[in-house]
């Protein structure tokens, strides 16, 4: 019996294999398309679109059966392209309810969602029906949403009903499902002969055996189907759990050489992250695209734009640059893309702030940038973790989520200026001190010295380094004084000015 608490959504999509290879094909929605399976020459059709059931094509035919239809487009099974959309799917199941389990097969997707309490989110079933058909079109599926208290008979309906949408009532379980042959059943071959031999084509007859005698034919299998044909087998819930990820991939339909013809794979991969990450009030952070290439070798390349971004054409852009700068080295068979997700920042200025660029021209330029100069020589300087002196890397350049708009006023000049690059000097010592030292072409007087200070690090490298430093006040012949950093490295005894004082 049913549970006054439980309310299923079943979404059920046919011919799966056929529309997992569609979905990021839109030119193909509209002719006749049909996936085969099997080693050459013996593929045969294992899934196909409506237009192409409309011409005749069946489940089992040969390829040579194929050729005799004209406007027909054959494409072989791609497992990944499933394995893609399977997880779209339930990820789009996900976000209406965190109960859903998968009863899917080979050859179609089938998910349950565990709908109770969701009325305050979505309002009534059929609202929620509408919205999630809507959500799954977006994502170029096509599917059927069947809601029922009964989670077998909603799974039931979905296969067996032709509309998009079917609503069955409370305590109308049996009689919704009357009409529906028995194949929507999970039926042995040798059961379904039994019942085909009794006259048994619809749950409705089914549901009309006498019990103890169906029992005492067919065993316990046979209360189990009355129960399923009437819409009473109770169900233990078992919610699927899977980490949220940002993935999509495509299988080339022939190798690919110019960069240009790869780019239109890559606007329909990233329109469906877009789509994915949208839905969760997400945006991308970075996007990783991973090139198979003939031969085995893969591709990979990373872009991460200054502020996490939805804006498909900026990504676009931005990996087109990216390919262009880091060329693949041989022909392309098949695209992966992967995105990381992140919370949609938003930088909000003073009142007297000056106008930041926008981030698309932003990053645009500094990918352009980075094609000239080189990936290292790009982004933001950050001090390491050591005491050698003028010692950093370089990070890509980001905004900081939380960046305050709040600016500080300085209103003394600076008080030193680093040289960058050091400038050598030459100088003589006297006791072990300088005495004096010519810089830029002019001599001074030494008339105080402080130090020396010693450091030394990375001793463990074969890069470590040893510095001896002085802080030197000079006089010129002419009355000029100087005030500067001398540094000395320890290891090849030269000196170099790193500082002046003002």
């Amino acid at each position: 019996m049913n549970r006054a608490g439980e309310l299923y959504a079943c979404l059920y999509a046919k011919e799966f294999p056929a529309q997992a290879v569609v979905r990021l094909r839109p030119e193909l929605k509209e002719q006749p398309v049909v996936v085969i399976e099997g080693e050459p020459p013996l593929e045969t059709v294992c899934s196909f679109n409506a237009k192409a059931r409309y011409l005749g094509i069946g489940r089992g035919m040969t390829k040579v059966e194929l050729d005799t239809f004209a406007s027909l487009v054959v494409l072989p099974r791609s497992r990944p392209e499933e394995v893609s959309a399977h997880a779209v799917l339930l990820e789009c199941a996900d976000a209406f309810s965190p109960r859903v389990e998968d009863c899917s097969d080979s050859f179609t997707f089938l998910c349950v969602i565990d709908i109770v309490g969701t009325e305050k989110l979505f309002g009534l079933p059929e609202a929620l029906a509408r919205e999630l058909l809507r959500r799954v079109h977006a994502l170029g599926v096509s599917a059927s949403v069947a809601i029922s208290r009964n989670f077998h008979a909603a799974i039931c309906c979905a296969r067996g009903s032709t509309a998009r949408i079917t609503l069955i009532a409370p305590g109308d379980e049996g009689q919704a499902l009357a009409s529906l042959p028995v194949k929507v059943l999970d039926v042995s071959s040798a059961h379904a002969e039994t019942l085909a031999l009794w006259g048994i084509r619809t749950l409705g007859a089914l549901a009309a055996l006498p019990e103890k005698e169906l029992i005492a034919r067919i065993g316990q299998e046979g209360r189990r189907l009355r129960q399923l044909a009437r819409g009473e087998l109770p169900h233990h819930f078992v919610p699927y759990e899977a980490a949220f990820a940002l993935e999509e991939c495509m299988e080339l339909d022939s190798p690919v050489e110019q960069l240009e013809s790869l780019l239109f794979v890559l606007g329909i991969l990233l329109e469906q992250l877009v789509l994915r990450a949208a839905a969760r009030v997400l945006a991308l952070v970075s996007v990783t695209i991973t090139l198979s290439l003939e031969g085995g070798a893969a591709h990979v390349r990373t872009v991460r734009p200054a502020l996490p971004t939805n804006d498909r054409p900026l990504w676009i852009k931005l990996l087109h640059l990216d390919l262009e700068a880091h060329p693949a080295q041989a022909a392309i068979l098949a695209v992966a893309l992967a995105a990381e997700p992140g919370s949609t920042s938003k930088v909000q200025l003073g009142l007297f702030s000056p106008q930041l660029p926008e981030p698309m021209r932003l990053d645009v330029t500094l990918a352009r940038i980075r094609a000239l100069v080189g990936d290292e020589c790009v982004g933001s300087p950050v001090l390491r973790d050591t005491h050698r002196p003028d010692s950093f890397r370089v990070e890509p350049f980001k905004v900081p989520a939380g960046r305050s708009s709040a600016r500080t006023t300085v209103n003394s000049p600076a008080a030193m200026r680093q040289l960058r690059p050091p400038e050598r000097v030459s100088i003589t010592l006297r006791g072990r001190q300088p005495a004096s030292f010519v810089f830029r072409d002019c001599r001074y007087e030494v008339e105080h010295a402080y130090g020396p200070w010693l450091a030394e690090g990375d001793w463990w490298q074969r890069e470590s380094w040893e510095l001896e430093q002085w802080d030197l006040i000079g006089r010129s012949s002419d009355g000029a004084m100087i005030c500067c950093c001398l540094v000395r490295d320890l290891k090849d005894q030269s000196w170099q000015v790193v500082t002046l004082y003002d």
